[in-house]
């Protein structure tokens, strides 16, 4: 592609974040759902301003690197610290959502009369989150204490929690389809969370002990934006979670360096510019065809998983002891969901190709809507919490 074009694009996308991010401070409207309907605005659903190539080009680059930046700052919200102050409540609520929203979709699915096997991918889909919206609707907020601080643990946690539940539903789907395959997709499912933790763990370790030595500032910008980079280019190319590899070197970091902040805060002042140019690109990549295509399972997908995610929430903050604002709001800040459910989905298609017709379009719909809407809900119940 001709530079100027591609200098002149990101240049315009830039200055929709900024819009976004000046009418997202005087209206109810969190800023990430701006940037998507910017996306769609500007994108094939819209009025096609942007190349076909431009984002063919940049949205998996982009994805990789935001999810590996969020990761990375999330891994903060899991040190051994903080998992001492809130390790059961977290554990508690990430283990009730998900498998709420596994058991109620799954169950859902198959009482309408879906395919077993799609019934189960499908399943294991819905205990994905968005990491990347519900951070940034926190810090866009300004809300900080036990409540933002919870909640950032356990979209932390629950993509480790949710790639095991996806990989039992793919072994479990392979066993209903009768190919023969079902202790390779568990152990691939396994090695793929194995290899993400030894990977953060090997890069956080002499990440904590080199970073920050020099002085504040570029130098440990410079350091940080390096490690992040060098985890979510490795974890890309041994087919590892980007995200789930730098949460754990930022928790590492979090964990055993006594000076961590500089890293963290190092990244914290530089990746929202990548953060919008990944979330336009997020909306002008969206199908809304994909919404009418498999309407009534979609619908039936989205409704149930709301639910199942806020009652396995609210049940496992009870069962861990966690306060009243916490059990009452914290279900509904975990609708979004966005990049790691699509890339489920398009293992899940790549695996059970015949059933690819039906698993991405849901997928894909039920992401627009999300994005859409939920991080409104979540920005509501931040400030609900805090009552």
């Amino acid at each position: 592609m001709n530079d100027a074009p591609t200098l002149l694009i990101l240049g315009i996308l830039f200055l929709l974040g900024l819009a976004a991010d000046l009418i997202g401070r005087h209206t109810p409207v969190p800023r990430v759902t701006l940037l998507i309907i910017s996306g769609l605005a500007v994108g094939p659903a819209g009025f096609d301003l942007l190349p076909q190539a431009f984002i063919h080009d940049w949205f998996p680059l982009l994805t990789t690197l935001a999810l590996s930046l969020i990761g990375f700052l999330l891994g903060q919200k899991l040190s051994i610290a903080e998992l001492r102050a809130h390790g059961k409540v977290v554990l508690g609520i990430t283990i009730g959502e998900t498998t709420g929203a596994l058991l109620l979709v799954g169950a859902a699915l198959l009482a309408i009369g879906v395919h077993p096997v799609v019934a189960l991918l499908l399943a294991g889909v819905a205990t994905a989150t968005a990491p990347a919206a519900t951070f940034d609707v926190v810090r866009e907020s300004g809300i900080t204490g036990e409540f933002p601080d919870t909640l950032l643990a356990v979209v932390a946690l629950d993509d480790a929690w949710a790639l095991l539940l996806f990989s039992l539903m793919m072994a479990a789907a392979s066993a209903v389809n009768g190919d023969g395959s079902t202790a390779f997709n568990l152990v691939n499912g396994l090695n793929e969370i194995g290899g993400s933790l030894l990977l953060g763990a090997l890069l956080g370790v002499p990440m904590a002990f080199l970073t920050g030595r020099i002085r504040p500032g570029e130098p440990t910008l410079a350091e940080a934006m390096g490690f992040v980079l060098i985890c979510g280019g490795i974890a890309t190319w041994l087919d590892l979670s980007p995200v789930l590899s730098a949460m754990v070197m930022g928790s590492v970091v979090a964990s055993l360096a006594s000076h961590h902040e500089r890293p963290f805060h190092a990244i914290e002042g530089v990746e929202w510019p990548f953060l919008i140019l990944f979330f336009v690109l997020a909306g002008a990549s969206a199908h809304p065809e994909a919404l009418f295509s498999v309407g009534g399972i979609t619908i039936t997908y989205m409704v149930v998983r709301c639910i199942g995610s806020y009652a396995g929430a609210r049940a496992g903050a009870n069962w861990s002891g966690a306060n009243d604002a916490t059990r009452k709001w914290m279900g509904l800040c975990l609708f979004p969901q966005a990049g790691v459910a699509l890339g489920m989905a398009l293992m899940a298609s790549q695996r059970f190709p015949e059933f690819a017709p039906f698993l991405l379009p849901v997928v894909l719909a039920s992401t627009i809507v999300y994005e859409l809407f939920s991080p409104a809900i979540t920005r509501r119940a931040l400030q609900a919490s805090q009552i």
